[in-house]
């Protein structure tokens, strides 16, 4: 039975980068290596162009989501949710986690709102939080600088206005990446991809063997000199079924 991620494994899928990642759960499916956790092209798995990594020389996270949603504060919903639940949510979830926040706002606020600065980072940090998603902007990104967590973003604005948490712990999509809670999420500079908890050790395995696979394949390709020894190179260095 597949294990659950653990302190050791999360931090070995950290040195690998994030398309090697993707590569493995979903995105050559005729490679034996290839999970084929989702159908790559059909299947919101991974992030679109709408999302921009704030701190590309971090390297990758990855953590168990936690998921909420934020908007305009609600007259007929307004104080029954507050940050703090998502703090509590976070607290709750096996570590490390990545918050996934969606943005709910009237198209002529969505580029404006700068939701999670200094104060609400070290507050998600304190609780094991190593990095945030999210379809909008986010501030402070001098401070958050300096406290190594990762976000990747809609972009960056100065302020914002009321807000309130609309939802915790529920599905939502993200820069055309659909997360429920508790999926893990593995985020570098090239953007963000999940796949299930329990195949973590797999796709960790599997990934290593595909870049062992690459830098043969590199190597031979860095040595030709002409189009034929390309060609001799081959193409399919990881598509062998292991005997």
């Amino acid at each position: 039975m597949p294990k659950k991620p653990t302190a050791d494994l999360c931090a070995e899928l950290r040195k690998i980068d994030t398309p090697t990642i993707t590569n493995v759960v979903a995105t050559y499916p005729k490679n034996p290596l290839c999970l084929g956790l989702y159908n790559p092209w059909t299947e919101n798995w991974y992030t679109d162009t709408s999302i921009r990594c704030i701190f590309p020389e971090m390297g990758a996270v990855i953590g168990h989501a936690v998921t909420c949603v934020f908007g305009l504060p609600d007259p007929n919903y307004s104080g029954r949710l507050s940050f703090m639940d998502v703090i509590d949510a976070l607290d709750a979830m096996k570590k490390p986690t990545i918050l996934i926040i969606q943005q709910k706002w009237p198209s002529e606020l969505m580029a404006k709102a700068g939701l999670a600065g200094e104060i609400m980072v070290t507050s998600m940090k304190a609780v094991g939080c190593v990095g945030m998603l999210s379809n909008g902007p986010s501030r402070d990104v001098d401070a958050i600088r300096r406290l190594d967590f990762q976000m990747l973003l809609g972009g960056v604005t100065a302020g914002h206005g009321e807000m309130a948490v609309q939802a915790v712990n529920v599905p939502v999509s993200v820069g055309g990446m659909d997360v429920a809670p508790g999926d893990l999420v593995h985020m570098d500079e090239n953007g963000a991809v999940k796949f299930p908890a329990d195949k973590a050790e797999q796709v960790l395995e599997n990934a290593k063997k595909m870049l062992d696979g690459e830098a043969e394949h590199l190597a031979r390709l860095r040595a030709a000199t002409n189009a034929a020894e390309v060609r001799a190179a081959g193409g399919s260095y990881a598509a062998k079924k292991e005997k």
